[in-house]
């Protein structure tokens, strides 16, 4: 009984994952963001994010605000997410296809890597945030959106 359940944990999660790299979360609707949050992102995509930002993974897990062990048991496990912690990975990718976008109407996109960009801004010291990183905001829906503002704002020059 145990090894069926692990199957179809396996199964949802290779799903999951199939489903969770053809999307470019940034440009599906919000309707399809929701559904993916609610099946929840396969934890391996965790290490493939921090990878792809080259950031570490412990400094992602703590800039998200995850548990490092619950992590590491769920992608041992080939398990899913939970919807907060889904969410949580999703707005970061969500940010990267924003500064990919921004990128891409500002200019030549020509070699720029979003996510590694993202990633050296997060970790720097911002006067619109009286001196905090952006990353230290990146634990809570509320400050992902107000990350994503401040980036909105630094395309548009309204940046405080």
């Amino acid at each position: 009984m145990a090894n069926s359940k692990m199957q179809d944990q396996s199964a949802s999660a290779r799903q999951s994952m199939s489903l969770y790299e053809s999307m470019a979360p940034y440009g599906i609707d919000t309707q399809a963001r929701i559904a993916l949050i609610r099946q929840g992102i396969p934890a391996s995509a965790i290490s493939r994010l921090s990878a792809r930002m080259g950031m570490s993974k412990e400094l992602l897990l703590s800039s998200l605000g995850l548990s490092r062990a619950t992590i590491s048991r769920k992608e041992k496990d080939a398990g899913l997410l939970s919807k907060d912690e889904s969410e949580r990975v999703l707005g970061v990718e969500i940010l990267i296809g924003m500064v990919q976008e921004m990128v891409v109407q500002s200019g030549d996109p020509a070699g720029f890597d979003a996510a590694r960009w993202l990633a050296d801004w997060l970790s720097r010291p911002l006067p619109a945030l009286a001196g905090a990183t952006a990353a230290s905001y990146m634990d809570t829906f509320e400050g992902q959106r107000l990350v994503a503002d401040l980036l909105s704002m630094s395309q548009s020059g309204a940046y405080a």
